[in-house]
C-alpha cells in the first residue's frame, strides 16, 4: 500500500494499521479511533446485550455514532451489531483523514479495510484456502473509493460463524456494511457440497442491499458475484 506516514496500534482486541499521506490526518485519526472506541466500550457496559446479540437490536437513544454507525449495517445485513464494530472502526478512520484533505488513506482493522486513494494500490485477499490465501488481491483505483473490504471465514477462532468457508469477501461503500454482510454471507455457506453451499452464499450476497460484490472461497472452489474492483495475482 501507498502513503506516506503509518501507524500500527492494539487497543483492545483492535489491530490497527493506518496509512495516510498526511501525518496531520493520519494523526487525528488515530485520536478518533480511540475515542469512540471507549464511547463503545462504554456503551457495551451500560447494555451488556449489545454485545452478545446475534440478531439486530435498535440502538438507546443516548447511543454514540459508533453504535449507531454498527446497528445501521448490522440490519441491513441481519446480524449482531458486533459483526460490524471492526469496519465500523475503520470507517471512522477514513472519514476524519478523508475531512482532513487526504488523498491517499487506508484504515486496516484485523482485515476489514476502509480506504480511498486517488492512485491504483493494492490490497490483499486472506482466506483459509492455501490455494487462494494472500496469492490474490484487489487493484483499488481512484473511481472506486471510498470503498469498504471486508473478509470472514468459518475457519478461524477469531471471529463467531456458522458457516463452512475459508473466506467470504465482501465489497462495499463502507467497512461496516461489508463487515455485517461477509459475516451474514459466511453464515449462509454450508453443506456437503461445496459448490452448492458457494452458490448459497452468492445467493445470499444479493438479497443484502448495497453491497456492490463478493468473492465466496471454499476449499480449492471459489464464486463471484457483483461488481468487484480488478482481481491481480500477488506473487
Amino acid at each position: 500500500m501507498n502513503g506516506n506516514h503509518e501507524s500500527n496500534f492494539v487497543i483492545g482486541e483492535s489491530k490497527i494499521h493506518i496509512r495516510c499521506d498526511s501525518k496531520e490526518a493520519l494523526n487525528t485519526a488515530v485520536t478518533e479511533i480511540k475515542r469512540h472506541r471507549k464511547h463503545l466500550v462504554e456503551y457495551i457496559k451500560r447494555h451488556p446485550r449489545f454485545r452478545y446479540a446475534l440478531k439486530p437490536i435498535p440502538p438507546s437513544s443516548e447511543a454514540p455514532r459508533i453504535v449507531k454507525i454498527m446497528t445501521m449495517a448490522s440490519s441491513i445485513a441481519n446480524v449482531g451489531p458486533m459483526a460490524s464494530v471492526a469496519g465500523a472502526l475503520a470507517d471512522i478512520g477514513l472519514e476524519c483523514m478523508r475531512r482532513k484533505g487526504a488523498k491517499i488513506a487506508i484504515v486496516e482493522n484485523g482485515g476489514e479495510i476502509a480506504a480511498f486513494t486517488e492512485r491504483p494500490i493494492v490490497i490483499s485477499i486472506y482466506s483459509n484456502s492455501p490455494v487462494f490465501s494472500s496469492r490474490i488481491g484487489f487493484r483499488l483505483k481512484r473511481e472506486d473509493c471510498p470503498i469498504g473490504v471486508a473478509t470472514s471465514s468459518s475457519k478461524t477462532d477469531r471471529t463467531l460463524s456458522f458457516g463452512e468457508a475459508d473466506s467470504v469477501t465482501v465489497v462495499a461503500n463502507n467497512a461496516s456494511l461489508a463487515d455485517a454482510a461477509a459475516t451474514a454471507i459466511c453464515n449462509s455457506v454450508i453443506g456437503e457440497d461445496v459448490k452448492a453451499s458457494i452458490q448459497r452464499g452468492l445467493e445470499k450476497a444479493k438479497t443484502i442491499e448495497g453491497i456492490r460484490g463478493v468473492l465466496i472461497i471454499r476449499e480449492d472452489h471459489s464464486g463471484l458475484w457483483g461488481s468487484l474492483p480488478q482481481i491481480v495475482k500477488i506473487t
